[in-house]
């Protein structure tokens, strides 16, 4: 069974301020009580008994809070690399605590966790103007970084400044920096709440069925994908090669695949990539270019890691680099084609840092402000160690070290992956 339970700072006395009632049918929103559930699994397996599934905890604006809206300091922070919705959160995330809740200040961190220590830049003080705009662009205006601080330095910061919420917009490797800092701040036995925002582009969080900044990101990726089919029908014997993030799950190769309809090929983290033989990626590929004389490749950075030299170097986050796969295919398929004396123009694209820094796109933009909505939430009822998922279509609370245990990946034997054999004809499995 999952541990579903969610830390709580203490009893919640405090009445909400917001105009929410629990009369059901009356057209005026209601609070969520804290014994409303929301079931893990949809699908029952035959002989599995139906008591058997785990529930989350609904999220949602409670009747009693914790803190004082009025006695209330607030702060965001934005981590890792950029993706399309981050502004959108920080709005919504600020209008929900100024307007709704009445917290009498909330305070933007500049550059990620660095913001948390005293080196960092100081905080801006958010307020209705500076905010006003910010969803219409891409990026962060706290800015973000990766890395880790110290995290007894960073509760010595909220406390210093006299921090109740902080409210963390970032991937799971934030995420887990997010939970060392609640649990700090547990230890300590201070009344300060921390809740996670998941972010990032790769979809990869556990128990969130879409992350914000994917939508935006694969409907970027499908603009670059209809521009390598219209290269690669431009010259004799053309491809398009692109290569789009995808660390350890490849999310925006397959969804931005199924969406294009043009793409031949994608190369994902979870398919073992097999390049040589008859039944291989290269044979596959020569005979659609003797048979239709132009290609598209997607493929995720993650990819194929098991055909090249593994780097030894990690990333400032600690995350070990991976060898360019792109580079490697691209040089692959050229000399394969120069061996058979067949002319290719193969034009290699890397959108990687354009997709992720576009606005956020109508989905998103939805997804952001029910996120940043549900943390405010969660945080002004003293629920602490959490992120806010989103859980067949409901946003629920997910206890930090359940969501950031493992990665999520593209099920091989799950829809997203049947679409893109079907669009692609490619097979699936590389043998």
């Amino acid at each position: 069974m999952l541990d579903t339970r969610i830390p709580v700072l203490g009893p919640v006395r405090q009445p909400s301020p917001l105009a929410f009632n629990t009369v059901q049918g009356d057209a005026i929103s209601n609070f969520v009580a804290d014994g409303i559930r929301v079931r893990h699994q949809v699908v029952i397996g035959p002989g599995e008994p139906e008591d058997s599934a785990a529930f989350f905890e609904k999220a949602g604006p409670r009747q009693h809070l914790f803190f004082d809206p009025a006695q209330t300091r607030a702060a965001i922070v934005t981590c890792g690399g950029l993706c399309p919705g981050i502004n959108n959160v920080i709005r919504s995330a600020f209008l929900e605590l100024h307007f709704n809740y009445g917290v009498r200040e909330v305070l933007g961190l500049r550059h990620g966790f660095r913001g948390l220590t005293e080196k960092g830049e100081p905080p801006l003080v958010l307020t209705p103007e500076r905010v006003d705009h910010i969803h219409r662009d891409g990026g962060s205006i706290l800015s973000s970084s990766r890395g880790r601080q110290d995290t007894a330095e960073m509760v010595d910061f909220l406390v210093r400044h006299q921090i109740n919420i902080l409210i963390c917009v970032g991937g799971d490797g934030t995420q887990r920096g997010t939970h060392e800092i609640a649990q700090e701040v547990i230890r300590r036995g201070l009344p300060i709440a921390v809740v996670g925002v998941p972010k990032t582009i790769d979809n990869d969080i556990q128990f969130v069925d879409m992350t914000f900044g994917y939508f935006s990101a694969i409907e970027s990726a499908r603009a670059v994908l209809d521009g390598a089919h219209c290269e690669s029908k431009g010259a004799p014997n053309g491809i398009g090669l692109v290569k789009v993030m995808g660390r350890d799950s490849g999310f925006i190769a397959a969804g931005a695949a199924a969406a294009s309809q043009e793409v031949n090929f994608a190369l994902i983290p979870e398919i073992p990539l097999v390049l040589d033989g008859p039944t291989g990626f290269l044979a596959a590929l020569h005979r659609r270019m003797m048979q239709r004389h132009h290609a598209v490749i997607v493929v995720a950075e993650g990819a194929g890691q098991d055909l090249m030299e593994q780097l030894e170097e990690t990333d400032i986050s600690g995350n070990r680099k991976k060898a360019d796969i792109g580079l490697f295919v691209r040089d692959r398929i050229l000399a394969y084609f120069k061996e058979r004396d067949t002319e290719v123009n193969l034009k290699y694209i890397d959108p990687s840092y354009i997709v992720r820094s576009v606005p956020a796109n109508s989905q998103d933009a939805q997804l952001c402000d029910g996120f940043a909505r549900h943390a405010v939430h969660a945080a002004m009822a003293g629920k602490t160690d959490l992120i806010i998922g989103l859980w067949h279509r409901v946003y629920v609370h997910v206890p930090i070290p359940l969501a950031t245990a493992s990665r999520k990946k593209v099920d091989p034997e799950g829809e997203l992956w049947r679409s893109v054999i079907a669009a692609t004809g490619q097979p699936a499995l590389w043998q």
